[in-house]
């Protein structure tokens, strides 16, 4: 072990060593600092204090040292000050220090929130102990006297932060220490327990700091460095240092820990702003409590148990309790979820009428369903009563576009499902279909089909009607369905509207629950995974399909060559036959560009370049041609808020096709000046779907790559130089993802042979990973 005294401890011997050891050696070093500074017959009126980490006995690897030397107004304190201090930072340790009196540092106490965080953790270290107390004693009683003032300033600092860095349970990178549930809101749960606002905290909320505590120093010690933040190439080798199987083991404890120190530090702020609002002098009135639903009444701001309730014998209390009080846009009290946790009995299965309702009613609340959820969660109640949720709790979802867990995802799709329950005809279905649609993930296999199994139980066990299990289990099988296809497939092919046909069974009642289905599941995911155009793309398919069943009309087409005399001024260009057209007009999250050219082998592989030069994501594509002139249809959205501009594109066009713009020389330069776009991600893949594809298109293959400049381009002008003609192209980028789909046609009329589509693949596969050569397509 390291001595405590001399030599000094390096910031790498103590990373090395366990937390005790490490507070042991620190103290044992500063203990030794001190005696060297002050004789031993004159330490009474000084004395050496930790606060912060170190006073909590949790001091990070390579973490700040605070440190306050407090003394009773001696003379030569600055000497003693700087015996203590320049060894510390000759050692390399960050220092934050101080020298007060007892009365200066409880000012500081009473006048600065952050400073008096840190002294109500103070911690005699060596010196005078009278001393160390007195300050402790100062830093409360200042503490407690100005809680009405210091208190909402801390609120408000948390609430900012959390919004700026993030709530920690739901993080795939997640600052273990200012997110909101990090060890920061551990260190305010015990603040307002110091200030006599609230209760300690229980006991579960404590091991959940404990292991934030214990993943932060494992990173710390790791990267060698003072960060906080649990970046994705740490994980795996935090969880093995930690025992825990792998990564995603990791994560879903980090934020089952982090769920369980907000909703903690969530009820402490209700508590406190009960606490601090102030009543007039005089005898107190008494709360009103008003008849909610059998059992349970509102008192103040909270849902209660009537005197009258028996929760042991009455199974249907906890969802009836629940559904009342996100219907009223309320909580349940902490105490009467912990009666409902340890009374309640089992529900009886099938679950009766009357159990359903409130579920259903609980769901339909939509957004104000949300917290009251999580308090069922956090109470163990929710497993209970499905205990297939357990697998799904604080699940993680690898995906960036993800914004939640999937038990979280879960429970916002159910919200969001709760938004469009007058444009389906079953409503309950839609809201638990909702709420269930990704229950299968994480198990092996396609978490569709699984999910599918696993919803048939829980539908029975709920006392659903056996067509309306079958209903369910549909929805859980096929809700990805619309989206996929409407984003990967072309929607004016009669294939693609066939596939969706047979998947259904025909059934428009599905459909339209699986329409409404997918818009809760976008919205639940984030905005770049169901944005405007994505939702329009699915409504396009959804019309298409219905008019197949008989049920609607023949919508709009999605991309329809539009007129370039109609459009945004259309200039034209003298060409050697027939002039270049550009129209550009607004469509949904977008603009539609419209270019019409001569044809000529890779013409459709220099539009898309001309667009990718000009900022412009490419959403969706189709190409037509008649007597040899080439009208492709473009859906875009600009990169940095630039709205194309007709003539620009007009030139550029007609100077790829000159060969006088070398647009895979300048698509490269434009890749190198912006690193986001360059090669990272999983390997690109490639795959052929040949019953997909009818028409002049014989054949359909798809891209799955890291999005990068000009990928499009690049892909395209890879097919061109197979000798392959693009008719059409569906584009959909989701964070750094790309999945582009192309329909195919070879000059000869014939399908791409086994040989071809090898080559043709190779050639996609070193297109997308951006180690073929800059394409010439003139």
């Amino acid at each position: 072990m390291i001595p405590l005294a001399h030599p000094a401890p390096t910031p790498d011997e103590l990373a090395a060593l366990p937390r005790a050891e490490r507070v042991a050696a620190l103290d044992g070093w500063l203990t030794g600092l001190l005696g060297d500074a002050v004789p031993a017959g004159d330490r009474t009126g000084v004395a050496l204090a930790a606060v912060g980490s170190l006073g909590r006995r949790e001091p990070a690897p390579r973490g700040d040292l605070d440190l306050v030397l407090v003394h009773d107004g001696r003379r030569g304190i600055g000497q003693v000050a700087d015996a203590v201090w320049y060894p510390v930072w000759d050692a390399g340790h960050k220092l934050d220090h101080s020298v007060r009196t007892v009365a200066e540092a409880a000012a500081v106490a009473g006048d600065d929130v952050k400073a008096g965080l840190g002294l109500l953790d103070v911690r005699l270290v060596a010196g005078d102990a009278e001393l160390v107390a007195a300050l402790r004693s100062a830093t409360l009683a200042s503490w407690r006297q100005r809680a009405a003032r210091l208190l909402p300033e801390l609120k408000e600092l948390r609430r900012a932060r959390a919004r700026t860095v993030g709530e920690l349970g739901f993080l795939l990178e997640p600052d273990l220490k200012e997110a909101y549930g990090g060890l920061r809101d551990g260190q305010v749960l015990r603040a307002l327990s110091l200030a006599q606002l609230v209760d300690e905290p229980p006991a579960d909320a404590g091991e959940a700091y404990a292991f934030l505590v214990d993943v932060r120093d494992e990173l710390r010690r790791r990267t060698r460095r003072a960060g906080d933040v649990l970046v994705r190439q740490e994980q795996a080798g935090v969880a093995a240092a930690l025992g825990l199987p792998d990564d995603d083991v990791l994560l879903r404890r980090v934020s089952l820990a982090g769920r369980r120190l907000a909703f903690v530090v969530d009820e402490a702020w209700r508590r406190v702003d009960a606490a601090m609002v102030r009543r007039p002098r005089g005898r107190y009135r008494r709360v009103r409590r008003e008849p909610l639903a059998e059992g349970l009444v509102r008192q103040g701001d909270e849902v209660v148990l009537a005197r009258d309730a028996k929760p042991a014998a009455d199974p249907g209390l906890v969802l009836r309790g629940a559904a009342a009080a996100a219907h009223a846009d309320l909580l349940l009290s902490p105490y009467t979820l912990k009666v409902l946790g340890a009374h309640s009995p089992p529900l009886p299965e099938p679950w009766p009428a009357e159990v359903r309702w409130s579920f259903l009613r609980l769901l339909a609340s939509g957004r104000s369903a949300v917290p009251v959820v999580e308090q069922l969660d956090q109470e163990g109640l929710l497993v209970r009563m499905l205990p297939e949720w357990d697998h799904v709790r604080s699940l993680p979802q690898r995906h960036p576009w993800h914004r939640f867990t999937v038990d979280r995802h879960l429970v916002e799709a159910a919200a969001a499902g709760a938004e469009l329950t007058r444009d389906v005809d079953r409503p309950d279905l839609l809201l638990v279909g909702a709420l269930l649609h990704d229950i299968g993930k994480g198990h092996p296999g396609d978490h569709s089909e699984v999910g599918a199994v696993v919803v048939r139980e829980v539908a029975t066990r709920m006392g659903f009607a056996p067509a309306d299990v079958d209903m369910l289990v549909a929805m859980v099988r096929w809700h990805l369905l619309l989206p996929d296809v409407a984003t990967h497939r072309d929607l004016d092919d009669p294939a693609t509207i066939d596939r969706v046909v047979e998947a259904i069974g025909g059934d428009p009642a599905l459909l339209q629950l699986l329409h409404a289905l997918a818009q809760a599941d976008g919205a639940a995911t984030s905005t770049s995974a169901w944005s405007p155009w994505k939702a329009h793309l699915v409504a396009a398919l959804v019309g298409r399909v219905a008019a197949r069943l008989g049920s609607a009309a023949v919508p709009e087409p999605v991309l329809e060559p539009s007129d370039p005399q109609v459009s945004t001024p259309a200039p034209e260009i003298p060409g050697p036959t027939r002039p270049v057209t550009v129209g550009v007009e607004d469509v949904a999250d977008g603009q539609q560009v419209t270019i019409g050219a001569p044809d000529r082998p890779g013409l459709f592989a220099l539009c898309a370049g001309v667009l990718a030069l000009n900022q412009l994501d490419v959403r969706a594509a189709r190409v037509t041609v008649e007597a040899g002139y080439a009208t492709s249809v473009f859906a875009v959205r600009p990169r940095f808020g630039r709205v194309p501009v007709p003539g620009i594109l007009a030139d550029g066009v007609r100077a790829a096709m000159e060969g006088t713009l070398p647009l895979g020389e300048r698509l490269a330069q434009r890749e190198r000046d912006y690193r986001q776009d360059a090669g990272r991600g999983a390997p690109p893949r490639v795959a052929w779907f040949d019953a997909e594809a009818t028409g002049a298109a014989n054949t359909l293959v798809e891209v799955r790559a890291t999005d990068r400049a000009g990928l499009l381009y690049r892909l395209t002008a890879a097919l061109a130089a197979e000798g392959l003609d693009v008719r059409g192209a569906t584009v959909e980028t989701l964070g750094a993802d790309a999945v582009d789909a192309f329909y195919l046609a070879d000059p000869s009329g014939t399908p791409v042979d086994e040989g071809q589509r090898e080559r043709v693949a190779a050639s996609l596969l070193a297109a997308a990973a951006g180690t073929a050569p800059d394409p010439a397509v003139h």
